[in-house]
């Protein structure tokens, strides 16, 4: 029987030739019989990948025999196994190039050296660093995420911005609405950490003066601290799990669009027309069938 297991990981690097890796990483992807979604640009690689646990192994090693990725931290998880085996968690393989590997609508803003390090980004601090530092500090937890993310974990305190989308964050941080923590010690976290990896340099291009990023982000966090430590609630991640726990005492922060009851349940709008999802407890789904259901936790 085969071991499912999800992979969460990205690497920054100077590609000259995208496509290339593009059609590299299909046909690897394809020989190991490995799904999920893969995003290739010239500034680097960001994926989540499903499959069993042996291939995931062989493509890795495949992946970092190439030299701009060999440094590449890939992140593991639990999977889920369909009756005959294979990944429940990706129904398909997906590879693109795109122009940002996080859509923030600003690919000249972000400049990559030559060792991969993104320029000018925030201080990275391992869980443990992060915690040393709020013993120290009166910190500012910024949330880089979106915020159907956000309303259901986040760490507490946190600033969430009101974002539907990645490329809403340069007009939040143009508006003004944040210049009052420019000067104070900001720790930005997202899922697995890349799209921090872009926010703190914009950041730091816009005026704020402390600004530290949560290596590994709240994936590695969770593995560190689980539910015992800063961070509140379920994480949103971007399979077919839709949202995951850290432990059997998961703290419910979200809170149902319709009632208010707590659940971290996300369901998509079942309008054809509509994009959005929405925290929805089961009692509600149940009474609206025009939602796309998510059956996960409470």
């Amino acid at each position: 029987m085969a071991t499912p297991k999800v992979l969460l990981f990205y690497g920054f690097a100077p590609l000259a030739d995208p496509d290339a890796i593009r059609l590299w990483q299909r046909a690897l992807c394809e020989s190991l019989d490995i799904r999920g979604r893969i995003i290739v640009s010239t500034t680097g690689i960001n994926a989540t990948l499903g499959g069993d646990v042996v291939q995931l192994k062989k493509y890795v090693k495949g992946t970092r025999a190439y030299a701009p990725f060999k440094d590449i931290d890939f992140k593991w998880s639990e999977g889920r196994a369909r009756d005959d085996g294979t990944t429940a968690d990706f129904p398909r393989l997906s590879v693109r190039v795109r122009d940002e590997l996080v859509t923030f609508g600003a690919p000249d803003e972000l400049e990559i050296a030559d060792d991969g390090t993104v320029v000018d980004g925030g201080t990275h601090l391992s869980p443990q660093q992060l915690h040393d530092l709020v013993a120290q500090k009166d910190v500012v937890f910024f949330d880089g995420r979106n915020q159907i993310e956000s309303d259901i974990g986040h760490f507490a305190g946190a600033v969430r911005p009101p974002v539907e989308t990645t490329r809403e964050f340069i007009a939040a941080l143009d508006s003004g609405a944040y210049d009052h923590l420019k000067d104070q010690p900001v720790v930005t976290y997202c899922t697995g950490g890349i799209r921090c990896e872009v926010l703190t340099p914009l950041m730091k291009k816009r005026g704020f003066q402390e600004v530290y990023q949560l290596d590994g982000g709240i994936a590695t966090y969770g593995e560190a601290f689980g539910d015992d430590g800063l961070w509140q609630g379920s994480l949103y991640v971007f399979d077919d799990r839709i949202t995951m726990d850290f432990s059997d005492h998961t703290a419910l922060v979200g809170a149902c669009d319709a009632c208010g009851a707590g659940t971290n349940r996300v369901a998509d709008c079942g309008d054809v027309a509509c994009v959005r999802q929405m925290v929805r407890c089961g009692g509600c789904l149940d009474r609206d069938p025009m939602c796309d259901r998510h059956a996960v936790a409470v």
